[in-house]
């Protein structure tokens, strides 16, 4: 009993290293534009690139997992992350960085579709809902400790050393892997004899699997933006410091790291995800206008943090219902192909709108994310209703 939760100690531990590597680049923005002679373009770009890699590896992921095995593939997923994080610490140009964080981001990708089998495979007999949503919490606590911590450590260190102590943290994160994760005995229970074959679902089955990734997709784009964008628009139009601004910001998902777990249950407890999904879909996107609008930032921070919640478990679970457990594999590499593709492209497209529009107006296009979902609902649900699948049950 007690091993589940160490192994989930440190599945938590590495998970976080990856939203802190992530939110590297934008807390080393300001350093990163002067001293790389790029734009706010290319900084998103850098920042995409982290998940672009998604779109390539996700469709056979599958495979991947089945021929080295979940702990080799995490540790080569850390590897990779550590990798392409010393190379972006030693990078004297856009080019090297790029190719640092594409190192990265490969690996980032790798770690990401394993460890949620990992998770799985250790709970899936009792506390399965509070393990995941733990697991899904820290992707937030990472970044939100980096909003607070790498600029400060930007600014008196130089973002090099941002650069290093996120890879010595994937390090971290490998050595306890290594060290303290294994397999549970159960996980020999894959059925004998179950197809293992590799093929995509019939396409009334992925249409609206389809759907459901650039559901999340579009969501975690207007998430990205708001870390990435509204440290800047706040240090641009209310003359805060990049410290001060990145620890404001950091407080939206500080507040998530909580109201995500929380907002599962609840939206369990009381049976309509789908009335969920659009509620606080809408909530988030206001919550983003308001900051550019004038309204206090500390406030509309606190209601973004509370709205980005209950929406990730219900948009997440979509897929399984309309999956038999012989598509899933494939099903969930192209969920996640859609996913990436959106989390990837947006940093990079609300880069060229700052370049083009300002600070405000990247701030506008995350908040426009977080409206994709809604009609992508109605697909989802009408195209699910020729399959006879009930959407409205928690």
């Amino acid at each position: 009993m007690h091993r589940r939760w160490v192994i989930l100690a440190v599945l938590f531990v590495a998970r976080t290293a990856m939203g802190f590597q992530y939110q590297s680049v934008a807390s080393s923005a300001p350093l990163l534009l002067r001293d790389l002679h790029v734009g706010f373009a290319e900084i998103g770009t850098l920042i995409g690139l982290y998940h672009i890699s998604g779109v390539v590896l996700s469709l056979p992921g599958g495979l991947i997992i089945r021929r080295l095995g979940d702990k080799r593939l995490c540790a080569l997923g850390l590897s990779l992350m550590a990798g392409g994080g010393l190379v972006m610490a030693y990078s004297d140009s856009f080019a090297v960085a790029f190719a640092g964080r594409l190192c990265s981001g490969m690996g980032a990708t790798l770690f990401n579709l394993v460890i949620t089998k990992m998770t799985a495979d250790w709970f899936a007999r009792r506390e399965i809902v509070l393990a995941m949503a733990v697991i899904l919490s820290t992707w937030p606590f990472g970044i939100a400790l980096g909003l607070f911590s790498e600029p400060r450590i930007a600014a008196a260190f130089g973002w090099h050393s941002v650069m290093l102590l996120a890879a010595g943290f994937c390090l971290l994160s490998l050595l306890m892997v290594t060290l303290f994760y294994r397999a549970p005995a159960q996980d020999s229970e894959v059925v004998q004899g179950a197809p293992q074959g590799f093929g995509l679902p019939p396409w009334r089955v992925l249409a609206p699997v389809i759907a459901t990734g650039l559901m999340w997709g579009s969501f975690n784009a207007g998430v990205v933006t708001y870390f990435s964008f509204v440290p800047s628009f706040l240090a641009d139009a209310r003359g805060m410091t990049m410290a001060d601004a990145g620890a404001l910001t950091s407080l939206a998902l500080w507040i998530g790291m909580l109201s995500i777990p929380f907002g599962g249950f609840v939206v369990q407890r009381i049976g309509q995800p789908i009335v969920t999904v659009v509620v606080f879909c809408t909530l988030a996107s206001a919550a983003l206008a308001l900051v550019v609008g004038g309204a206090p930032p500390f406030i509309a921070c606190i209601v973004f943090g509370l709205a980005i919640g209950p929406p990730p478990g219900v948009i997440t679970s979509l897929p399984a219902r309309v999956l038999a457990p012989e598509q899933r594999a494939a099903g969930f590499g192209v969920f996640y192909t859609c996913h990436f593709l959106l989390q990837a492209s947006g940093p990079a497209v609300g880069g060229w709108i700052h370049d083009v529009g300002g600070s405000g107006a990247s701030v506008v296009f995350g908040a426009a994310m977080f409206l994709v979902p809604l009609p992508l609902l109605v697909v989802f649900q009408l195209l699910t209703a020729r399959l006879r699948v009930v959407v409205g049950a928690a």
